[in-house]
């Protein structure tokens, strides 16, 4: 018998035990053996729930029970979640989570404290959802050395985008619409400031190549600065703009990592993942380009891949589940300061003046667009540096790279 014990009983936590209940039988086949949620975690009461006999409110219930072999941890945030964690790993239980926060910032020393005490710390829920990438990154494309990881990693601001491109809506009105459809929460601010995204890059930058890559060393910009007059230029010259996550390894070894909105070519398989649908493409160095697609959020979706990692631990309750990267730096991860890009210029000014300064780009189209504005895209890949000098006498509205 394996007991599972979970923390919190929110959206994502919920749907675990909705999934261990409908989908038991087959989940027992898989394992062999009979997984059982024991314990549910929370400060509150579910008198109405079919679950209402398992919640406790003391972790140390879970964590003196030497018969829960598994903790799925869905509380989020890094201090309650992380006091929580650290003592189950002590106890020697495995633990389950989709906390992205936690991994991002911690994930380091949680791995190496479950190599320690044979334990396994899993967490394929906490990047992108449903969508299976951690253990293909960590398994299936091992044998690559992976060269660039970039991605839709936050459903929220990818369906902003959508609705700004399709419906024409501003962003604060299709901010507003995702809140009412339930896609973004009343304080948007981690998804919109691109926040989520980052720590989702920091994870996958981490296991891709080996050091820990904390979301203060990204630099991460949202997409409160996106207009519709952006969009239009966009399509003028037949690219979407969207919110990209990347980690690129460089020659010298270390990690270019950051967070912000590209303009993506519409024959780019990027462009074409709308909505709260999330894609992260993966290069490696044997198998080329590879992406992975799907729902990278939602109640049931991320309980599949909670549920997913349960199954793996129990599997491997007698022995320990290899997942690890090293401790993190200065000397890890560097600013794309020398990222040498095609740039998407907007500015307010004079035709002369924009002339002087880029001589050879050619003007995009927009209706209706002010007399003194005018967009473009740089006529070569620069640096943002060589490209701040040329815009010393100009006044930037947006400058967003071209995704290559």
């Amino acid at each position: 018998m394996v007991n599972v014990a979970i923390l919190g009983f929110g959206v994502v936590g919920s749907g675990v035990a909705e999934v261990l209940a409908t989908n038991g039988s087959h989940i027992d086949k898989k394992v062999d053996d009979l997984i059982r949620l024991k314990y549910i975690l929370d400060v509150r009461d579910f008198p109405d729930s079919p679950f209402a006999d398992q919640v406790i409110h003391d972790f140390s219930i879970i964590e003196n029970d030497p018969e829960v072999n598994i903790v799925v941890e869905t509380i989020g945030g890094a201090k309650v979640a992380l006091d929580f964690t650290h003592r189950a790993l002590m106890a020697g239980k495995s633990v389950v989570t989709s906390n992205k926060e936690l991994v991002a910032e911690h994930g380091c020393e949680l791995l190496k404290l479950a190599q320690e005490k044979g334990v396994s710390y899993l967490f394929e829920a906490s990047v992108g959802g449903g969508i299976p990438i951690i253990r293909p990154l960590n398994q299936c494309l091992a044998a690559n050395e992976i060269e660039e990881i970039c991605g839709i990693l936050n459903g929220t601001t990818n369906y902003i985008l959508t609705r700004m491109i399709r419906a024409g809506l501003s962003f604060e009105a299709a901010l507003k619409e995702a809140q009412q459809n339930g896609y973004a929460e009343q304080d948007p601010t981690a998804d919109i400031e691109g926040h989520d995204a980052c720590r989702k890059i920091c994870i996958l930058a981490s296991l891709a190549f080996g050091r820990h890559v904390y979301p203060r060393q990204v630099p991460t910009e949202g997409i409160t600065g996106v207009t519709l007059a952006d969009v239009a230029y966009a399509d003028a010259c037949g690219k979407k703009i969207k919110l990209l996550g990347r980690a690129i390894h460089r020659e010298d070894g270390k990690v270019c990592a950051y967070v912000a909105p590209h303009l993506v070519d519409g024959e780019d398989p990027l462009a074409g993942v709308e909505d709260v649908f999330n894609a992260i493409a993966v290069k490696g160095n044997a198998i080329g380009d590879v992406m992975f697609y799907g729902r990278g959020a939602g109640k049931l979706p991320t309980a599949s891949a909670v549920v997913a990692d349960v199954i793996d631990a129990a599997r491997h309750k007698d022995e320990k589940k290899r997942m690890f990267w090293s401790e993190g730096g200065d000397d890890v991860a560097v600013p794309p300061t020398d990222l040498e890009s095609v740039w998407y210029v907007r500015v307010e000014g004079r035709l002369e003046e924009v002339k002087a300064a880029f001589p050879e780009a050619a003007l995009l189209p927009r209706a209706g667009a002010p007399e003194n504005e005018f967009a473009f895209l740089t006529p070569k890949a620069m640096t943002r540096s060589a490209l701040d000098a040329s815009l010393s006498r100009l006044s930037p509205c947006s400058v967003f790279r071209v995704l290559d």
